[in-house]
């Protein structure tokens, strides 16, 4: 009889022993939970870093100061200001009117005013923080709502969608777009998950951010409606998320009228400002008004806009997204406000870069990177252009 025998069959178990069953399945646990969070914030950090190179680069040959175009041009001047010196503050255009500070909501300009007195920068830096921080805040809300209703991958490039949109130049300035669709994004997920009263809260936040928090305000209502219609009653969180979610936009809409003396100073502001709502009046004639090619095409694009729509409804999108996106659709679309910034109103209408996403998201990786990365690169450049340029977002 052989002895050593079991003793060789005893060196198999012993090598196996530090690497118990679990180890090869480790990245498995992790990974489905963090993995696809990751791969959605990587991705849209490198849509925005390929537009701040753009940026850098396009700045450096013309002699132009980037970052001051970031954090120092259009409304983030208005910002800054109210951060440091509150509100009050008006000018007088060559036409007459009279634009005041009160057109711009309060919560941006109060963390810029916290950060920089708590941390050594200025307010506009202060701004560009937040901006940046909340760009990733708003990255990670859309991948969870894409992930929640079509699926992990739909929600990875959704989130990178959203960062070469475009207008996304605008997530990397001291804007307020980055920080309400953070707001958004996440109190629409709290709804699609039945989380009311935190949906309601993040609502208040959004009310106190940017005027297009009506839409999501009327998001929550018609879905609360719809349930109601439904099931004949409504759970008491969901009676305290949709009761609480319009006071951020309506107490600023109070304060403002308390501090004018009149019901409607908020709504005059805006009218001096020319963002007074005219059922798309405004919009029609400047279609009218331009050349016939340049017509044709802004045509187009509203065409390709109506059928994003018509996709998402296709689609079957829960109600609090899909109502969500056509509210900010058509808050952006009816304003008389300045053409160029309609695009970036409905940037936070993130919804409408579902259709798409789930498309890409069936086709092969190899075929969506270069797609997303050729993408990235458009936005930089129409970005740079736009901010080397003369005129507002």
């Amino acid at each position: 009889m052989f002895v050593p025998s079991p003793t060789r069959s005893t060196i198999p178990t012993r090598l196996t022993r530090p690497t118990p069953p679990s180890r090869p399945a480790r990245p498995s646990l992790p990974a489905r939970p963090t993995h696809p969070t990751l791969l959605a914030l990587g991705g849209y950090a490198a849509t925005r870093l390929i537009g701040l190179a753009v940026l850098a680069i396009a700045a450096a040959a013309t002699g132009e100061d980037g970052l001051h175009r970031l954090k120092g041009r259009w409304d983030s001047v208005w910002y800054v200001r109210i951060a440091e010196h509150g509100y009050g503050y008006e000018i007088t255009v060559p036409n007459g009117d009279v634009h005041s500070d009160l057109a711009f909501f309060p919560l941006l300009p109060a963390l810029e005013r916290g950060l920089s007195t708590v941390l050594p920068m200025d307010a506009a830096t202060a701004g560009l923080l937040v901006s940046w921080t909340a760009g990733l805040v708003a990255a990670w809300g859309i991948h969870r709502c894409g992930a929640q209703v079509f699926g992990t991958r739909a929600g990875v490039v959704l989130a990178v969608l959203w960062g070469v949109y475009p207008t996304a130049f605008v997530q990397s300035m001291a804007y307020t777009e980055t920080l309400f669709t953070a707001l958004a994004a996440w109190s629409l997920y709290a709804v699609l998950r039945g989380r009311w009263i935190l949906a309601g809260a993040l609502c208040v936040a959004a009310g106190l951010t940017r005027p297009t928090a009506a839409a999501l305000i009327a998001a929550l209502g018609i879905t609360a409606l719809a349930m109601l219609v439904r099931d004949r009653r409504l759970p008491l969180r969901t009676v305290v998320g949709v009761l609480i979610a319009p006071l951020g936009w309506l107490g600023y809409i109070v304060h403002v009228g308390v501090r004018e003396g009149s019901p409607t100073a908020y709504f005059d502001v805006q009218a001096a400002w020319g963002n007074s709502i005219d059922g798309g009046v405004a919009l029609a004639q400047f279609i009218v008004g331009l050349p016939w090619p340049a017509a044709l095409g802004l045509c187009a694009a509203l065409a390709l806009l109506g059928l994003l729509v018509a996709l998402c409804i296709r689609q079957r999108q829960p109600l609090p997204l899909l109502a969500y996106t056509i509210g900010v659709v058509f808050v952006s679309l009816v304003g008389a406000a300045y053409f160029g910034s309609r695009p970036r109103l409905m940037m936070p209408a993130f919804g409408l870069l579902l259709p798409p996403a789930v498309a890409l998201a069936r086709a092969r990786t190899r075929t969506a990177v270069p797609v997303l990365a050729g993408l990235a690169l458009a936005s930089g450049a129409y970005g740079a252009f736009t901010l080397l340029g003369s005129g507002p977002p």
